[in-house]
């Protein structure tokens, strides 16, 4: 039996895996790309509310860590900046569909996510790439001679074995495990003694504790928007973005946000309302008004949290005129700097993206090859490169796949 042989072996069909795909058979490439999952980049199609965030104006190459995490945000650079959100709009173009831009630089497609798997699909069908799904790969081994002295990989899958000159891992993170998401690349990498940055859940919701929380799970689907910080000095960091509160704590884009900078046990300071002068607002309302302080409050925030914020301390639970100057400095000095320290988060199954993962230093920055394993690539979200809410990791994706598809090379054995 002859097993069938590939310039390159793509594992995983999601956006850097199909892009990749279409991109090296483009370039005349016999690529074959297999994932184990029932469908295709299910994470774009779940993204944006199904209208797919795929992009983000704003993106700056030359400054990765304006809106890149990692152990070196710089590593994206190189990827970043030859191949860039213009590119991918014109292929979006290119294509006839419909996008807008909703706020800060973020782009969506008008109709359905279903438009850009299309795209994607329709570029693999161009590049003449074989399609395996759904199709797992169980075992993989290199052989260091190979059919042309350049080493090869071995790969056992559910529809035979197959072998390639090259092995593209696009198999992403550990989030959202019920659309398909599993540890393949890590162990992969471990296989090959490539090292990884511990992973954790990215972009994802924050819990606090029951008790504690207690006072804050009626205001559930209020939002509203505010700062967010955490981290101190130099490490701190800050988003303006609309929070929003669940029954088990805080999410919404300020919260997925900041989560990617949090470390466990620290707290997070919110200011509750950032547009407002609350303490000028505050003492002018008590020279005119007979009302409530929590009716006041009610004109400068969302009345459900003026009422809950009010409940906090008898001191705010009379007319406003009453109230001791004290007592309304500290109400607004605690509305401004809302300081509280999440228990923890949702988790992988709520999480947008995973932290961590390959070690950006084991690859090169030009091609994602691995400098210690010829031959074997990682792109997309198993790099321990994790962008922003907003179309970020989505341009790491197609960037990284365009880096790679350019550097994979064409075998002499066929």
């Amino acid at each position: 039996m002859t097993i069938p042989f590939f310039d390159a072996i793509i594992i995983g069909a999601g956006a850097a895996g199909l892009f990749c795909a279409g991109q090296a058979g483009q370039r005349g490439l016999k690529v074959l790309l297999i994932d184990h999952a029932e469908k295709v980049a299910e994470k774009i199609r779940i993204s944006g509310g199904g209208r797919c965030n795929f992009t983000n104006r704003d993106l700056d190459p030359a400054a990765p860590h304006k809106h890149f995490v990692g152990q070196n945000p710089q590593f994206c650079r190189s990827a970043l900046s030859r191949y860039t959100p213009q590119d991918f709009i014109a292929l979006v173009d290119k294509h006839g569909i419909p996008h807008h831009e909703k706020h800060k630089g973020q782009l969506f497609a008008d109709r359905s996510a279903e438009d850009l798997i299309a795209m994607l699909l329709a570029e693999c069908a161009e590049g003449g790439v074989t399609h395996w799904q759904p199709c797992g790969a169980k075992k993989i081994a290199f052989d260091a001679g190979g059919t042309d002295g350049q080493g090869s990989y071995l790969v056992d899958t559910d529809r035979g074995p197959v072998q390639a000159r090259s092995l593209v891992v696009a198999t992403g993170g550990l989030s959202i495990p019920k659309i398909g998401a599993t540890d393949f690349g890590y162990r992969l990498a471990r296989q090959f003694d490539v090292p990884l940055i511990e992973q954790r859940p990215g972009l994802v919701p924050m819990t606090f504790d029951g008790d504690a929380w207690a006072p804050y799970a009626q205001l559930s689907g209020l939002a509203l928007p505010v700062q967010i910080s955490t981290g101190a000095k130099k490490a701190r960091m800050v988003f303006d973005e609309d929070l929003l509160f669940t029954h088990r704590g805080l999410s919404g884009p300020a919260v997925l946000q900041i989560s990617s900078y949090w470390q466990e046990g620290t707290p997070l300071a919110i200011d509750l309302a950032p547009t407002v002068d609350l303490p000028a607002a505050l003492a002018q309302a008590k020279l005119r008004s007979r009302k409530l302080i929590a009716n006041e409050l009610a004109t400068l925030v969302p009345s459900r949290l003026a009422d809950a914020w009010a409940q906090r301390e008898a001191d705010w639970q009379r007319p406003i005129a009453e109230a001791s100057d004290k007592a309304l400095a500290r109400l607004a000095e605690q509305l401004a700097r809302w300081e509280l320290t999440p228990t923890g988060t949702e988790g992988y199954k709520k999480a947008e993206v995973t932290l961590g993962g390959v070690d950006t230093r084991v690859l090169s920055q030009q091609t994602m090859e691995c400098k210690t394993q010829p031959g074997l690539y990682f792109i997309g979200e198993v790099v321990d490169v994790t962008g922003w809410l907003g179309g970020y990791n989505f341009q790491w994706a197609w960037a990284s796949a365009h880096a790679c598809a350019g550097a994979l090379p064409a075998s002499t054995a066929h």
